[in-house]
């Protein structure tokens, strides 16, 4: 399955959103097991933005970043000790943008299991897995349907052991699963089963163009 995943990351073209914005970079780290699982985090709840939000490792690109590649294995080291010689890299998926702006671009890494990785505490209170099954069965609790530029996104919401990942990381998983697993998933049709809609949002900024 993996070795798949690999080839279709590797032949997927991803989208880049090619206008002038702050650039940041995630890490969406797979867990090596015999049934692989996707490592997640969750900020802290003291933090003023996005705190107690589940999130992928990762942040803003700083000056010495070479590339955003090393910007998502620089936070990752930096947020949950995960050492950037541990990761083989998988891929990369399609820039988002984040309702502040920022131009983030996701990275799909294999890791091995049983890593001693370690939460900052300054800036996380939670490093957790969720078996991929979970995602490739879309077992999603429900849809957040999240208007933008007057067009629907249907974003699947998963909830599992008390965490909730939704918004941006589910909007990164979507394209995860439809491109590295073929999995007919996508934010432009309506699913079946509970609709959650959310108010207008105008991220005209959002469009992305094919690299």
């Amino acid at each position: 399955m993996l070795e798949n995943l690999r080839e279709r990351l590797q032949a997927h073209r991803p989208r880049r959103v090619i206008l002038r914005l702050p650039e940041a970079a995630v890490l969406m780290p797979i867990v090596d097991r015999p049934e692989p699982t996707l490592l997640f985090t969750r900020r802290a709840a003291h933090l003023n933005t996005h705190g107690g939000q589940v999130a992928f490792p990762g942040g803003k690109r700083e000056v010495g970043d070479s590339d955003l590649l090393a910007t998502a294995l620089r936070e990752s080291h930096e947020e949950i000790a995960l050492p950037p010689y541990r990761v083989k890299l998988l891929g990369q998926l399609s820039d988002v943008v984040s309702l502040h702006g920022i131009r983030v671009t996701p990275y799909v890494g294999l890791i091995p299991p049983n890593l001693p990785l370690v939460a900052d505490p300054s800036e996380l209170d939670a490093i957790f897995e969720v078996p991929l099954a979970h995602f490739l069965e879309d077992r999603r609790h429900h849809t957040d349907v999240i208007p933008v530029d007057g067009r629907p996104w249907y974003v699947p919401n998963y909830q599992v052991d008390g965490h909730v990942i939704w918004g941006l990381s589910a909007m990164m998983l979507v394209e995860l699963l439809a491109e590295g697993f073929g999995c007919s998933v996508n934010l432009d049709r309506e699913p079946p089963g509970r609709l959650c809609y959310f108010p207008e949002r105008l991220l005209s900024i959002q469009q992305p163009s094919t690299r």
